[in-house]
């Protein structure tokens, strides 16, 4: 392969190992923190106003990076709602789609939370009352559809953070998102098998791995798709399109970030894959060096699908 840089590939297949994961919300603990700190809030405007708390979440994550952009940190504006015509709070100024645009600006976020809620309470946003109430990608499609964002990747990076910090869990009313990490099961546990730790040699380059005929590097510790393209010199864009991740996604430590486009199919023997608790489709993806359009595909997925434990996907 070509343009990969430093990268060093093994001599030896590397097979990516079929265990659970531990779920990126167990990770992740800036994010974490931020789930953990508004949840009850963002259920709260769900029986108040009927809009999915996994929505108010993601938006809230997605929208101020985690409560630590400048309007967050400022403004304590956490979706990023602009002043408009009938706006008569306090205001702030912010570059974003044109120079110096007018924000809201609230006393604590909670006052945020409440807003976005009645903001979405607009008539261009009513349709969205009609979904069912756990149709998160429903929603997420919605909202990029009604223009709540110019992003045309809004709804994916919505879906992606619902489905990776099992944001779907709140919405049933387990804010704390842990039973399902510990459901009993009739499957006999299996032996965790180590991934490959080495993630540099000894001259600092990064070492590459070979599995599914796919070439591929493990992320390291506060790794970045950006430093990734960096010392590989192989573009961002490429890297996010390769690995279905929306741009500036984080990473974790151990993830699988494929250096070329993923295949249509799993080789053989893999033939299906049964859903373990804590697995979301994008990681099935991934383990198996699958495209998520083609994943999605070949089970005639919905759009509204996620994974729950026990089924079983075909994977070629």
């Amino acid at each position: 392969m070509t343009g990969c840089g430093t990268v060093k590939p093994t001599s030896r297949t590397t097979q990516l190992p079929t265990e659970q994961r531990v779920p990126k919300s167990t990770h992740n603990n800036r994010y974490n923190r931020y789930i953990e700190q508004y949840a009850d809030i963002a259920l709260q405007n769900q029986w108040n106003y009927g809009i999915p708390a996994s929505i108010t979440l993601a938006q809230g994550l997605l929208e101020s990076g985690a409560g630590q952009s400048r309007l967050a940190t400022q403004a304590n504006n956490h979706f990023g709602i602009k002043c408009h015509n009938s706006w008569r709070g306090s205001r702030t100024f912010h570059n974003d789609d044109r120079p110096n645009e007018c924000f809201r600006a609230y006393d604590k976020p909670e006052d945020s939370f409440r807003d976005h809620a009645q903001f979405l309470k607009q008539p261009r946003y009513l349709f969205l009352y009609g979904l069912n109430p756990n149709d998160y990608k429903g929603w997420a499609k919605g909202l990029q559809k009604a223009g709540y964002a110019t992003d045309r990747g809004y709804a994916n990076k919505l879906i992606k953070i619902i489905e990776d910090y099992r944001l779907y869990l709140i919405d049933e009313g387990n804010t704390d998102r842990r039973y399902a990490y510990n459901k009993p099961t009739d499957r006999p546990a299996t032996r965790p098998q180590k991934r490959p730790e080495l993630l540099t040699d000894s001259k600092g380059d990064r070492v590459g791995y070979f599995s599914y005929g796919l070439l591929y590097i493990l992320a390291g510790e506060d790794d970045s798709l950006s430093k990734i393209a960096r010392d590989l010199g192989i573009s961002e864009r490429k890297l996010t399109k390769y690995n279905d991740l929306p741009e500036g996604y984080p990473l974790e430590k151990g993830d699988i970030i494929y250096l070329e486009p993923k295949n249509q199919r799993a080789t053989s023997p893999h033939y299906q894959h049964t859903v373990r608790v804590g697995e979301s489709i994008h990681s099935i993806a991934q383990l198996y060096g699958i495209k998520l359009s083609a994943l999605y595909k070949l089970n005639n997925l919905p759009d509204d699908y996620f994974p729950i434990e026990g089924d079983v996907l075909i994977l070629r």
